[in-house]
Formats: structure tokens, C-alpha cells, sequence
């Protein structure tokens, strides 16, 4: 990407559950159909969609609502788990599906060594050949540092696509980028897609997007909208805010199965707010 690209935005959207804490079908293809009209796809069961809390049927069940919504090209299904063969077995079922985009997220739990790490994911291309394929690099989750030379080995020896870098690794995308170059990087940090954009960033992965799909798809044309999200960004990006700000737009309530940081008062009156300044 260079300089001045228009910024590329993927979803990724929270998992929507009745007030039992089950899965509410209706709601997630309603906010599916919402957000893929807006920006440019959906990264489904990801972090902001609670994937640890949900059983297997049910992320393929999402994965199934995606892509009726928004087609193979602009859904990435999130297949991640901590060990390969978990990993393997829902990429497999996601690809039966239709799914042409995978992501999944690095070991977790316990350490990874670097070679144990190229295995982990050459088990998952191995058991799925043709798809895109993209690392998911997020430490804070789950405890694995993975800096861009080693992503770069892993990636070269996996056949990667290439990743998504969240928290304190979405601080070096430029370095994924240098040491990736003929990859796609997708930063997790949607507080200025420009500026990711500017560093070479293919786009965000945006869970703000999710609440807000109107402000980055308005962004996406005209940059001075940055001070619009600027705005959102300051109120947090918690799942629980998120869920929070589409149950004031009527999309779901607010349950989840997680622990997600609701907002106290204040910040909820100034997310109700932002919401109404959508229409």
C-alpha cells in the first residue's frame, strides 16, 4: 500500500447472544448484513467475538451467516485455537463451508518455541491447502511475543498470507511490513486507518467498526472524519462498550459470555451520544 490509499476496513465484529447467553442467530446476521454494507468485510470469531467462549458448531454457524451476508472474499473466519489440531479441524469445516480467508491466532497458554511455532502452522496449511491463510499476533492474549523476523520465518515456512497484529505488536507495523514485504499486514489498531495505511498496512481489523460502521465507511471517503473517531476512540474499545453501543442502536442486547468491561454511566450517556450523532 502507499501513501494516501484509502483506508481498507474488515469488521471485526462481536458474537451477539440472547439474554440466556445463547447464540442469537438473527441478531448476528442482521449486524452482518449492517456492517458489510459499510466497509469492506468481516473477521468473524476473532478476540472482539468472544472465540473462547464459543463451541465449535457455533463458530462455524457464524462463519455460515458471514459468508451468506458478505461472500468468501470479504469474510475472514477466525479458525484459531491453541493447539494445531483444533486449529486444523475447524479450518477444515470453515473451508467446507466456503470460507476462502482464514485466521488463526498463535499458540497459547503455554510457550511456543519458534520451530514449535512454523509446525503450528504448517499443520493448518497442510490440512488446508488452498485458502488465504493469516497468523494472528496479539501477545497480550496470549503471552507469545512474536517479533517480525520470526513471523517472516514462520510465514515463509507455513505459506502464510500473512497476519494481523494487535496490541503492543501492531506498535511495530511498519517492522512486519519491512520484514513481510510481499504480504498482507492487517493492523488491529483502528484508531486512525490512514496512518496504518500510510505504514503499509493492507487495512484494519476494526472492532470498533462493528458499533460504528458508518463513521470508518465516511472516514474511508473523506479523512477530515478523523476527528469523528477520534471522539469514539476516546470512549474505549472494550467488547463490553462495543455491545453496549449496539444495544442502543437496537441491533441486540448487551450479554455476553465473557468478561468484557461494561460502561459505567458516564460513559455510556457519552456512547448513546456518539450513536445518535449516526443518524
Amino acid at each position: 500500500m502507499t501513501a494516501g490509499s484509502a483506508p481498507v476496513v474488515f469488521s471485526a465484529v462481536p458474537t451477539l447472544f440472547g439474554p440466556d447467553g445463547e447464540l442469537d442467530a438473527d441478531a448476528n446476521r442482521a449486524l452482518y448484513k449492517l456492517v458489510a454494507g459499510l466497509v469492506d468485510g468481516l473477521f468473524v470469531a476473532g478476540t472482539t467475538g468472544e472465540f473462547p467462549a464459543l463451541e465449535d458448531a457455533e463458530r462455524l454457524s457464524l462463519f455460515e451467516l458471514a459468508l451468506a451476508e458478505a461472500g468468501p472474499d470479504r469474510v475472514i473466519a477466525h479458525i484459531g485455537a491453541p493447539d494445531a489440531r483444533h486449529a486444523s479441524r475447524l479450518a477444515q469445516a470453515a473451508v467446507a463451508l466456503g470460507a476462502g480467508r482464514l485466521a488463526a491466532i498463535t499458540p497459547y497458554y503455554l510457550p511456543a518455541r519458534p520451530d514449535e511455532l512454523a509446525a503450528h502452522y504448517r499443520r493448518i496449511r497442510e490440512a488446508v491447502p488452498a485458502p488465504e491463510l493469516y497468523a494472528y499476533i496479539f501477545p497480550e492474549r496470549t503471552g507469545l511475543p512474536v517479533p517480525p523476523p520470526l513471523f517472516a520465518e514462520v510465514a515463509e515456512a507455513a505459506g502464510l498470507a500473512g497476519a494481523k497484529v494487535s496490541g503492543s505488536a501492531a506498535a511495530d507495523l511498519a517492522g512486519y511490513v519491512a520484514a513481510a514485504p510481499a504480504l498482507r499486514i492487517f493492523s488491529g489498531n483502528d484508531a486512525n486507518p490512514a496512518a496504518s495505511m500510510a505504514a503499509g498496512a493492507a487495512g484494519v481489523i476494526s472492532g470498533r467498526s462493528a458499533a460504528y460502521p458508518e463513521v470508518y465507511a465516511a472516514l474511508c471517503r473523506d479523512p477530515a472524519e478523523q476527528g469523528r473517531l477520534d471522539r469514539i476512540v476516546a470512549l474505549g474499545a472494550s467488547i463490553g462498550r462495543l455491545k453496549h453501543a449496539l444495544q442502543v442502536r437496537g441491533l441486540a442486547g448487551a450479554a455476553a459470555r465473557m468478561t468484557v468491561d461494561p460502561p459505567d454511566p458516564d460513559t455510556a450517556a457519552a456512547i448513546a451520544a456518539q450513536v445518535a450523532a449516526l443518524s
